[in-house]
């Protein structure tokens, strides 16, 4: 097994990308933390993966504080010993008219999702430093890091800046034998797009998606979730900086596929 006595930390690990993701390191030998702002999310979480025979654990935080992010980490430490990879998975979206957009919608979506991916890889790289531990630092980043969305702007804003810090803090961490490297998802299968899309396939907002999307279906979690072991893993042990766009061949297009009415 690829993870066997790691110890990682997936944030937002409670459902979707990051739980998949966090099942998947367990299955890969990993111990997991989960860390999650929704206590009901997070537990729910750690039982299913305890049933299944894992060694997990919850932490409840809110990752944009300070403060909240330092205690993720250091409690896992303290239970585990240790942190060896971090995910930073968790994130929020806003779907607003940017005429409309107030300061603190739009503050609130970069402190989650790109100063909250400052904050937990500042922690645990730390963490990682102090222990001599080769750790990696795999982001959930997005295709929004690289187009536009007109009623996503801050939700846009904050992954092209995590894009950016995924390679910033590469260069900073690489002395130090700790790769930063991040997934760039297209649209996913998961609760929150089956909200906003409906999965029949019939309605307006899927056909949009599928016309955008090459290979012609939504990703799965646990795709995503391949992605993010495989550049935690030693198979990708020359790889720093590197944000891998699992798309379905989104951004490699020009014009938006035909499909029926």
């Amino acid at each position: 097994m690829r993870f066997e006595n790691a110890t990682v930390i997936v944030t937002g690990g409670g459902r979707g990308i990051g739980f998949a993701t966090a099942k998947r390191f367990a299955e890969e030998g990993a111990s997991v933390a989960v860390g999650e702002i929704d206590a009901k999310l997070g537990e729910r979480a750690v039982r299913d993966l305890q049933a299944a025979g894992h060694r997990a654990a919850f932490v409840q935080a809110d990752i944009g504080d300070p403060a909240e992010a330092e205690h993720l980490v250091a409690s896992v430490v303290e239970q585990f010993g240790g942190v060896d990879v971090l995910v930073n998975n968790a994130g929020i979206i806003r779907n607003e008219r940017f005429l409309e957009t107030d300061i603190a919608s739009f503050d609130q979506v970069l402190r989650v999702n790109l100063r909250g991916v400052f904050l937990m890889t500042q922690a645990a790289a730390r963490r990682m430093v102090a222990a001599g531990t080769k750790g990696s630092v795999v982001n959930i980043c997005s295709v929004t890091a690289m187009v536009g969305m007109p009623d996503q702007v801050s939700y846009c804003t904050s992954k092209a800046g995590v894009f950016q810090m995924t390679r910033s803090i590469g260069l900073a961490l690489a002395d130090k034998g700790i790769r930063v490297n991040a997934v760039g998802p297209g649209t996913v299968r998961t609760e929150l797009s089956e909200s906003a899309l409906g999965y029949d396939g019939g309605s307006a907002a899927m056909k949009r998606v599928l016309a955008r999307t090459p290979l012609g279906r939504l990703a799965e979690p646990e795709e995503i979730a391949d992605a993010a072991l495989f550049l935690a893993s030693d198979d990708a042990a020359y790889l720093t900086g590197h944000t891998m766009f699992v798309d379905g061949g989104r951004l490699i297009q020009n014009i938006v596929l035909p499909f029926d009415e």
